[in-house]
């Protein structure tokens, strides 16, 4: 997960790491998804059980007990809760 690049054309990409049945997951993903629309940046969401499920179980060790996780280009931005005044900070609107 840490390898993970800015999207397309230097977009900044946003992860949002979660798992089913998660309420604070639930909120983070309502959250961004507001934040995606006013910052422009792109939103992958990646429920962690399903990703180990896949083959790939790195996630799941790495950040299973922090959810919701959210990554800024591949780096580990916040966990437990949106710093929202973190993401605007670093990601300036267009």
């Amino acid at each position: 997960m840490e390898c993970e690049q800015a999207g397309t054309g230097g977009r900044t990409t946003v992860t949002l790491l979660t798992r089913a049945g998660c309420s604070m997951c639930e909120r983070a993903a309502h959250q961004l998804a507001v934040l995606r629309d006013e910052l422009d940046f792109e939103l992958v969401t990646t429920d962690i059980d399903e990703a180990a499920a896949a083959g790939d179980s790195a996630p799941r060790a790495r950040f299973g007990d922090l959810l919701p996780v959210v990554l800024l280009n591949g780096i580990q931005h916040s966990y437990w809760e949106v710093d929202e005044q973190g993401l605007r900070a670093e990601i300036a609107p267009r």
